[in-house]
């Protein structure tokens, strides 16, 4: 079950920093937290966006590295949690395929399960959806402004959405979703949604070239 909606610090290890991102004080602005789930937590490393979740119930005897179907730079490992007994997920997100990769091209989906994106007019998006072990149904989506991305999850909510803002720092980045099961039991998990618009953009686009003259 969800906690009683209370918050906790977010840590963030920021190499580089886009708008969105600052270092992490003690003043930070903080998440809602959630069950069973540290994070997600957000850095830059180099022109790599990296989205770290450690999943505290879920055991693994190894670890894998996917690569991510239509993202030609980016990939997934998880691997068991060194400080916990769960499972650390760590997502590699490549700012070529973001800005370079035409996925703003790619067909429009809603959440797994067919429930529309919380937040989004259409209620759909640009995405690729995959599956790796122990994680069915993930999902990355990408618009004009925002960048996506949904993780299943065994929240122990039914039918409901419940929708936060996300901050990194001090600084608002985008929204994070507690999704419960739906009609049929299924497509549970946690959606984050990064603001990508304005100086945020701007200064993504000055990262990209940094690192791809």
């Amino acid at each position: 079950m969800l906690t009683k909606w209370k918050t906790s610090l977010l840590t963030v290890a920021t190499v580089l920093t886009l708008g969105f991102a600052t270092s992490c004080g003690n003043n930070s602005t903080s998440n809602v937290q959630i069950a069973g789930i540290k994070g997600p937590k957000v850095s830059l490393l180099q022109d790599n966006m990296m989205i770290s979740l450690v999943f505290e119930n879920v055991q693994l005897d190894g670890g894998l590295r996917y690569n991510i179907p239509k993202y030609k730079y980016s990939f997934l490992e998880i691997s068991p949690d060194l400080e916990s007994n769960g499972t650390l997920m760590q997502v590699s997100v490549s700012l070529k395929d973001i800005i370079n990769g035409g996925l703003d091209k790619l067909d429009p989906a809603k959440l797994p399960g067919g429930r529309n994106l919380p937040g989004v007019t259409s209620g759909s998006l640009p995405a690729v959806a995959f599956s790796i072990e122990k994680f069915h149904n993930m999902s990355l989506y990408l618009g004009k402004d925002v960048f996506g991305i949904f993780i299943p999850a065994s929240i122990g909510v039914d039918g409901a959405i419940a929708s936060f803002r996300y901050y990194i720092g001090e600084k608002r980045a985008g929204t994070i979703s507690v999704v419960g099961n739906d009609a049929a039991g299924e497509n549970a998990g946690v959606l984050l949604m990064l603001d990508m618009k304005g100086q945020v953009k701007s200064q993504m686009m000055n990262v990209y070239k940094k690192f791809n003259q």
